[in-house]
């Protein structure tokens, strides 16, 4: 019965191959996009920084993505 998914028919060794070429091709698309966003995350994080108190506070209190990536900046140092 095993032997059967394993094999199968002589398919086997192609549809297990393309399964974990998938998975990794996903998992390295995966990696790529979040390190990209923790990038922008941080870049955006400083850009606050480097506003005015007033500024930041509009900014923070209309956007909340904003207040996220802000507050996990802060927590971050």
């Amino acid at each position: 019965m095993i032997n059967n998914i394993l094999f199968m028919n002589g398919y086997g060794a192609y549809v297990w191959l393309s399964f974990a070429f998938t998975f990794l091709a996903c998992a390295v698309v995966y990696y790529k996009t979040y390190k990209t966003l923790k990038k922008y995350e941080k870049d955006f994080a400083k850009e606050l920084v480097k506003l005015s108190g007033s500024k930041r506070r509009l900014i923070l209190e209309k956007s909340k993505v904003a207040s996220q990536v802000f507050a996990s900046y802060k927590n971050s140092i």
